[in-house]
């Protein structure tokens, strides 16, 4: 895989910064409520207390805010992002127990194994990739991650009545997803059910 091919991924992010500086569209989530929802879905399907977690794609670094605002009593928090920028105001925000580093993991995946996570999460990050790239990198994430990856996608597998899904975010093959995680543990866990229609969906998978 080319590096302009593997760094496409970023291109509507550095657009959107472009447009909108730190704010929150650039993290190009529809809304903080549908961002918050997803991950309140992470914060039920994965244990993080006392965890060391790598945020993969971190963007602001919202994430983490949310685990400190619910009390959700990680150990360490590290948030690696492509954009310089992103990074700069995540590191203003001066989170408690959190760090912040600059560096593309799709190009770089040796950035995923940063501070030996136990947990590895992408919220949001798989949704400007093609269904090769997504893979790919969620090979790296799973060999990194000391014990869990938990990540969500845009469902293909979504009722009739989902929101269409314009670019640059587009729809996986769920079902290639899911056998893929099949394919590298027994211990999956899938949800489809937080959105209206299967809109949106996360995949938990724990190394026995």
């Amino acid at each position: 895989m080319s590096q302009t091919e593997a760094d496409a991924y970023m291109q509507p992010y550095r657009e959107a910064h472009e447009d909108h500086g730190s704010d929150f569209a650039v993290t190009l989530w529809a809304s903080p409520k549908t961002q918050k929802r997803r991950f309140e879905v992470f914060t039920q399907m994965c244990f993080l207390a006392g965890k060391r977690v790598l945020d993969a794609g971190c963007s602001r670094g919202d994430f983490a805010e949310y685990l400190i605002k619910h009390d959700v009593p990680f150990g360490k928090y590290i948030g690696i992002d492509g954009l310089s920028e992103v990074i700069d105001y995540a590191e203003q925000r001066q989170m408690p127990q959190c760090e912040f580093h600059h560096g593309d993991f799709v190009t770089h995946p040796e950035l995923l194994r940063t501070g030996k996570p136990q947990v590895i999460a992408i919220s949001g990050t798989l949704n400007t990739m093609s269904d090769k790239l997504s893979l790919r990198v969620l090979d790296d994430a799973w060999q990194a991650a000391g014990e869990t990856l938990i990540f969500n996608f845009l469902s293909d597998r979504c009722g009739p009545k989902a929101p269409a899904q314009l670019p640059p975010a587009r729809r996986l093959d769920t079902a290639a997803i899911f056998e893929w995680a099949l394919q590298h543990t027994w211990d999956v866990q899938f949800r489809q059910d937080y959105f209206q229609h299967g809109h949106d969906a996360t995949i938990l998978m724990r190394k026995g």
